[in-house]
């Protein structure tokens, strides 16, 4: 690591992989790339199954949100990845892009250059798709995309169940339509996780203008007059970067080490004791997040990957994915799913279902014993808007996470009507030979109020925080455009943070086709 580069970009994540990579296409600049987390040299990492053990610790800075006030004070276990890859590393691997309509939304809002049209080539630049290679889709690009390896019988009675309902099967959920039940696409190649850094930075690792270093965290960043001339590490250590620094932490770091940068609300840092650098009172406002509630059906037989929870099973699964790169261990455990309606008059589906082949594969969601299936579904453009404010000038402690889920009273209607969809969905009669009972909610639980308080015990985030850093053409706004920070030069913002508005579906493929469009932005603006 050298004292100074041309460009700075913090975080290792699935935007700040593509920018490194990207920006180090051209010999003659230099990069360096700052993981706070350490390298994904476990296998959990590259095994698609592995995302079973991501959301209870591994890869991930161990944060919570505050007690919700509109959930009767839960306290909810919210991941955010600590690991080269950033969330395409820990995450369930399932590529979806979002509705073509939420793009045109943006545009709408005055972010000209973000329509679909405009924003779909960036998709396809970055996929390297197994399946697809039309309008929609391309190949040759650095993330492998791909049809799931292991799909389970019990995938096609979900299919044939919602099809008793009315929900049609739809093979590309990121084609010409969204609506329907699918197999999802997934970030791997070769049965492995392509995560971003596998994507991106791997593959170039040995070029000798780009620099990547893993547990190196950012202390703040560095601002001289109204430009940001570089970082000052954990250590002390300051490093200058003579173009500009690219900030990719994600919804949650970004506005984080702005903070405490003293770039932020200045009534807010002030009472830490913060020097304010830069009054921005947007600086993680905005937030917003997908809220997950799950149904948990007990199964008849051993019809689920929960058969294979027991060492030996285990085991044998391993042998088998060794052998022949299918079974278990080549399953993301959510490779099924769709998008449908809660509202019938919304403008394109506002609901996502994810099957879990499986029950307690995620942090605090039960296991059943004799094994089961979750299905999961998330109401995808909330009202509700809460923020990300650091408690201290101390970079050690917790940032104080707020997703407000369900302040707005529409989020929690149409919530609602989705976990009643889901329980609709999985007591059809395709899935009757599978299932011997449903086990929550449960037969119990009958009126509205029942479902608000099953919920505000059983439920868990989407992992699809946006929004904190948001992008507009207003003064309001914490970034222009073209990502630039408004009010300090040489600073620019790349993640989800800079969305307006969540996006709906999943958010890792969005990340990436974010951090692609503002590499183009970069260099053009650089000249």
């Amino acid at each position: 690591m050298k004292t100074g580069y041309d460009y700075i970009v913090i975080g290792g994540g699935s935007a700040g992989s593509v920018v490194a990579s990207r920006l180090s296409e051209n010999p003659d600049v230099t990069v360096l790339l700052l993981e706070a987390g350490g390298r994904d040299r476990h296998p959990l990492y590259h095994l698609p199954a592995g995302f079973a053990k991501m959301t209870k610790g591994i890869g991930s800075w161990g944060w919570d949100t505050v007690p919700q006030r509109h959930m009767q004070n839960k306290v909810f276990r919210y991941t955010q990845a600590k690991v080269i890859g950033g969330g395409s590393a820990i995450n369930a691997q399932i590529y979806t892009r979002g509705n073509a309509q939420d793009y045109d939304d943006w545009r709408q809002m005055g972010c000209e250059g973000w329509g679909y049209d405009d924003v779909l080539p960036y998709f396809k630049k970055a996929e390297d798709n197994d399946t697809y290679d039309n309008d929609f889709h391309g190949v040759g690009g650095p993330l492998g995309v791909s049809q799931p390896i292991s799909p389970l019988p019990v995938c096609d009675a979900y299919f044939e169940a919602a099809a008793e309902l009315g929900i049609p099967r739809n093979f590309d959920v990121n084609g010409e339509k969204q609506d329907g039940v699918a197999y999802y696409q997934l970030t791997q190649r070769n049965a492995r996780r392509s995560s971003a850094a596998m994507a991106y930075i791997a593959p170039n690792i040995g070029r000798k203008n780009l620099d990547v270093i893993t547990g190196a965290e950012v202390k703040r960043l560095v601002v001289e007059g109204a430009r940001a001339t570089g970082v000052e590490m954990k250590d002390g250590t300051k490093i200058h970067a003579s173009s500009e620094v690219v900030l990719s932490s994600g919804a949650v770091g970004s506005p984080r080490l702005l903070q405490l940068s003293g770039i932020g609300a200045a009534s807010h840092l002030e009472t830490l004791g913060i020097d304010v650098v830069y009054d921005q009172p947007q600086v993680g406002e905005n937030l917003q997040d997908h809220l997950d509630l799950y149904c948990i059906c007990e199964l008849s037989g051993p019809y689920s990957y929960d058969l294979y929870a027991k060492p030996a099973r285990a085991a044998m699964a391993g042998i088998q994915y060794l052998l022949t790169k299918k079974g278990p261990v080549a399953s993301s455990l959510f490779e099924t799913g769709g998008f449908w309606y809660a509202d019938p008059d919304a403008r394109s589906p506002d609901l996502q279902f994810h099957l879990g082949l499986g029950t307690g594969i995620e942090h605090g969601v039960v296991a059943m014993p004799q094994g089961g299936i979750t299905l999961n579904s998330c109401y995808l453009r909330p009202r509700s808007r809460g923020s990300v404010k650091i408690q201290s000038d101390n970079p050690a402690d917790a940032p104080l996470i707020d997703p407000n889920y369900l302040q707005d009273p529409l989020d929690r209607r149409n919530s609602i009507a989705g976990l009643k969809l889901t329980q609709e969905i999985l007591s059809q009669g395709p899935l009757k030979p599978f299932i011997k009972a449903e086990r929550l909610p449960g037969p119990d639980v009958k009126t509205d109020e029942d479902y608000f308080d099953f919920i505000c015990e059983h439920s868990k985030t989407s992992h699809h925080c946006a929004g904190t850093c948001r992008m507009g053409p207003d003064d309001n706004a914490v970034v222009d455009t073209r990502l630039r920070f408004n009010g300090i030069a040489g600073l620019r913002i790349v993640d989800n943070s800079i969305m307006p508005t969540v996006i709906s579906s999943n958010t890792n493929a969005a990340a990436i086709m974010i951090g692609e469009k503002a590499s183009d932005m970069i260099k053009a603006d650089q000249g």
